[in-house]
């Protein structure tokens, strides 16, 4: 690159868009002079955006409006950054420094290599590459060998995370200086130049360091594929109170979790990256994590040294990574902001499978924000029609990158697009409530284009073997899939396969692939070779075949083909497949691995449930699992936690259960595979265990062996029942806990350990369910029980045997309390706590336990007249408690919150009511901020209003009013 400024280089970030260094440019508007090495064409550009010329942000854009420019092949640059404190990331430089020029000879490149290390310029916001070759040596008059190489772009693998600016004295020209992207996105005026002259370009920092922990996107080979909302291709409008929310979430310190659902195509995925790209500015680095990221890299999350978003899209498939994700969290320092973004199409239960998942991910996810994400467009009107047109306008644009569409005039097409649907108004009218989503907008928007650029009806040798939708039932998807039929026809005419094979055989076989998914080529092929039409063919051929369903949809990571996307796409042409083709599912189902079972039925599911087949597939998949019961069963369990569209996984389990010949080692097996917390499982649940309990006492009548199974079987009932029927059922469970206990009574005649520390956590619940009922003499019977059989092996002084001994002395003391054994409740409060002390010095990680313990001892000491140890207890708690909340804020205000109230009492109480209304107010101000943005909302501010309750008696009463019985009524 030439200009009045100097000589320097740069690279092309956006088909007309040139970075380069602000020192080597001529000032904004001017002109500058381009080529390529080796090549002797000349192009002019202009400068658009200028920094300051070896200042801080030493950077520049070109943008090159010369006509005769034609821009390379390749998407737009994406950016990075450096995200850890760790040492000698791989970087590599191109550019045209004098070290390599002659003047005999045309100019020539160099390209460099080295590492980069994060605290290397820290304070001066530079990176410094230090090369790994040896060092040139000083030009003949001493001036750098490095002139000519500002501007160059600094790569990190596949990111750009810097430009080239400075050789930096008295460093033997063995560094070179980089302003970073961070730098340059700070600044609102390179993001907007960037925005108008590369409006493809997404401004999103990717964490340099692991990069291969990214989704990538695939590239643009059919129309479909332009729906990703990833490419942001239409602009994004509204959403602006969520964004708003979003924004306050991500300024909290620390950890925190927020889950997005709503049906799909609703736009979370949009809404996501238009998120991620507004925290660019602020120095955020975004995660989106890719689904085949294993347990040990996840680890690396931990490293984060700069605030990091983490984004996990279709939470509900990939609960264990989102756990591994938790863990890395735990394990980070807390310096700096780790946000993660759950992505999902429903908040049921593998929401709350997952918060019971680990202790962390119980610990970090308690009181996480659930949000559904409301409709874009909700009513008819100038909005719609004005989102409609600019997805018109957006996709016009895009068209062209559409190898098989380019050819095109789009804005013309697009201009004459009326907001009814298409130029002659026989389009769907923008009215309907079909409308109201985002993805079924857009998609309209885009099949409009492609059909008033190709008039001409589908030939009928593409619709071989395939159902076509009868005009009234044809849906926006129905006619996508049109266009996405000629893709696949001209496809598998250049990949060789018409001559030998059907369309309609090609379509069976991307049905499969589209169904089950395949890991590897073998695993692809294997797939292949059970599609009906493909039995037995050679391996070349399914091989053939296998490339081509690649060829169409390729995948940028792991496993053998891509995705037809959008979802919704997919699962209309697996689900009209399915319904032409009903055995088909049948025959390839046997042989696939657990993942692609998983995948099977969460996508037939998920298609079952389209408005369009009204139920008619629901049948074929209930009978399926039945008929599979042995290899469907399990996964079916799973899928319908995590799907929103769950009956015909249900209806399945139950005429499995029902079934004589299904052993009871299977029913336990499908039991335990069944989460406590699951909604949509519960009722089958509740009857799934009363048949176990059933058969498991046949058992247990015949031999007493069978005994402890029994007892197993019927604790497993009575928690299945409340989950079912919650309080309705107390006495149920309660002769149910009853049962258990004489059953371990007798089992306990051994005096071995194992069958005496079940019999304590037997009697710790049959105390629990008799305290419920009000049964306070019967609880105490029973807990002074488990409290003597828990001592016994506390003595060994492990944290095994102390928490459970603490667990039930806590217990203990509020039955004591509730009988008005006011001083013995104190005695054993205190045992508790100082126990809860000793478990704490072996894991800090038990404190919250010690907190509630001293919350508890602090209200029973109060009640006996011990106010001094009480006013000790409550200030030792706060103690606790608040390094918990600084930890992790999300996982402890809740709790911190309640005792906040209840020291407020207590300090009121004693006289200090300027301490007790301090307190009060930050009790408030916590559940206001948890009432925020949570689908428990109201729980919250139920409890909200409960404070400002108490704030009020405090600030006007006196603490005679509370012991003449008035704060009773608080």
């Amino acid at each position: 690159m030439e200009s009045g400024a100097g000589t320097g280089s740069g690279y092309v970030i956006a088909p007309r868009l040139l970075l380069s260094s602000a020192h080597v440019v001529p000032g904004l508007g001017e002109r500058v002079s381009l080529f390529r090495p080796g090549q002797k064409d000349v192009w002019a550009g202009t400068v658009v955006w200028r920094g300051t010329p070896e200042g801080r942000d030493d950077a520049a854009l070109v943008h090159i409006d010369d006509p005769a420019w034609l821009p390379p092949a390749g998407a737009t640059a994406r950016w990075g950054c450096l995200v850890t404190d760790r040492p000698g990331t791989p970087c590599e430089s191109w550019g045209t420094p004098d070290v390599v020029q002659r003047s005999d000879r045309a100019v020539d490149t160099l390209h460099i290599s080295g590492t980069l290390n994060p605290g290397d310029r820290y304070v001066g916001n530079r990176y410094v590459l230090n090369l790994t070759q040896h060092p040139p040596e000083p030009a003949a008059d001493g001036s750098s060998p490095w002139g000519g190489m500002s501007g160059s772009a600094l790569f990190c693998g596949d990111l750009l995370i810097g430009v080239i600016t400075s050789d930096p004295a008295g460093r033997a020209h063995a560094n070179l200086e980089a302003v970073p992207a961070y730098v340059l996105m700070h600044d609102p005026a390179f993001r907007t130049a960037l925005a108008d002259y590369a409006p493809d370009a997404d401004t999103v920092l990717e964490p340099a360091e692991w990069q291969h922990l990214a989704e990538v996107t695939a590239p643009i080979l059919s129309p479909g594929a332009l729906l990703l909302a990833q490419r942001q291709v239409a602009p994004f409008r509204g959403r602006l109170a969520m964004m708003d929310d979003l924004h306050t979430w991500a300024e909290r310190e620390g950890f925190d979790a927020w889950l997005l659902y709503g049906p799909g195509g609703q736009g979370k995925t949009r809404l996501a990256h238009h998120f991620a790209s507004s925290l660019t500015a602020k120095g955020w680095a975004t995660l989106w994590l890719r689904r085949t990221v294993g347990p040990e890299a996840v680890e690396a999350l931990a490293a984060a040294a700069v605030p990091l978003l983490v984004v996990v899209d279709y939470a509900e498939t990939r609960t264990s990574q989102v756990t591994e994700v938790l863990e890395a969290a735990a394990r980070h320092s807390g310096g700096s902001a780790f946000k993660v973004l759950l992505l999902a199409r429903t908040a049921g239960d593998w929401w709350r499978e997952l918060q019971a998942a680990s202790p962390i991910a119980e610990e970090l996810l308690h009181g996480a924000r659930a949000a559904a994400l409301a409709p874009l467009e909700p009513v008819p009107g100038a909005s719609r029609t004005e989102a409609y047109r600019e997805a018109v306008h957006g996709y016009a644009r895009y068209l062209p990158q559409v190898r098989s569409w380019r050819h095109h005039d789009w804005p013309t097409l697009a201009a004459r697009l009326a907001p009814s649907g298409n130029a002659s108004g026989t389009g769907p009218s923008l009215s309907s409530p079909d409308f109201q989503s985002a993805l079924t907008l857009q998609m309209t928007a885009l099949v409009d284009l492609l059909d008033l650029a190709s008039r001409q009806p589908m030939p009928a040798a593409e619709r071989t073997g395939t159902r076509s939708p009868a005009p009234d039932a044809q849906t926006v998807e129905d006619r996508l899939l049109l266009h996405e039929r000629r893709y696949w026809t001209s496809r598998a005419a250049a990949c060789g396969l018409t001559a030998d094979l059907t369309i309609a055989t090609l379509t069976e076989a991307l049905a499969a692939a589209l169904l089950f998914g395949a890991e590897t080529r073998t695993e692809a092929e294997e797939l292949l070779n059970r599609v009906p039409a493909l039995k037995g063919q050679p391996a070349d051929r399914l091989g053939a075949v296998s490339d081509w369903i690649a060829s169409l949809y390729p995948t940028a990571a792991a496993g053998a083909w891509g995705a037809l996307t959008p979802d919704r796409l997919a699962e209309r042409f697996t689900g009209r497949h399915l319904q032409d083709h009903p055995d088909l599912a049948e025959s390839l189902v046997h042989g696939t691995s657990d993942g692609q079972i998983f995948k099977f039925l969460t996508v037939y599911a998920r298609a079952a449930a389209h408005p369009v087949f009204q139920h008619q597939l629901d049948h074929g998949l209930t009978a399926l699992c039945v008929r599979n019961a042995a290899l469907l069963a399990c996964p079916a369990i799973e899928v319908a936690t995590r799907t929103e569209a769950p009956q015909p996984l249900i209806d399945a389990l139950e005429q499995i259960a029902k079934g004589n010949e299904i052993l009871l080692a299977d029913l336990k097996k499908f039991a335990d595979r069944i989460p406590e917390s699951s909604y949509n499982l519960a009722p089958f649940a509740a009857r799934l265990a009363q048949s176990i309990v059933d058969r498991d006492r046949v058992l247990a009548s015949e031999s007493p062996d069978h005994l402890p199974d029994l007892a197993v079987s019927l604790k497993n009932l009575g928690t299945r029942l409340l989950v079912v029927w919650g309080s309705e059922q107390y006495e149920e469970v309660l002769a149910l806990n009853r049962e258990v206990v004489d059953i371990r009574r007798k089992v306990a005649r051994d005096q071995s350990e194992r069958s005496l520390v079940s019999l304590a956590s037997d009697l710790n619940n049959l105390s629990g369910t008799l305290a419920l009922l009000d049964r306070d003499e019967e609880a105490l019977a029973a807990i002074t029980e488990a409290v003597s059989i828990r001592r016994k092996f506390a003595t060994r002084q492990t944290v095994e045997f102390l928490r459970p001994l603490a667990t039930s002395l806590d217990n203990q003391a509020v039955i004591l309390n509730s009988l008005g054994r006011i001083q013995e409740a104190a005695s054993v409060i205190m045992e508790a706590v100082e126990i809860r002390r000793q478990v704490v010095l072996k894991d800090a990680n038990r404190r919250i336990g010690l907190a509630a313990s001293l919350h508890t001892a602090s209200q029973i000491l109060q009640r006996s007249g011990r106010m001094a140890e009480a006013l000790d207890a409550v200030i030792e708690a706060k103690d606790v408690y608040e390094g918990l909340v600084e930890e992790r804020p999300d996982a402890y205000r809740s709790n911190y919150a309640s005792f906040l109230e209840d020291m407020a009492w207590m300090l009121w109480k004693l006289g200090l009511t300027e301490d007790a209304l301090a307190l009060i107010d930050e009790c408030i101000e916590i559940l206001d901020s948890l009432a925020d943005g949570r689908c428990e909302r109201h729980i919250y501010e139920d409890r909200l209003d409960g404070a400002l309750h108490t704030q009020y008696w405090i600030a006007n009463r006196s603490p005679e009013d509370a012991e003449s019985g008035g704060s009773e009524d608080v």
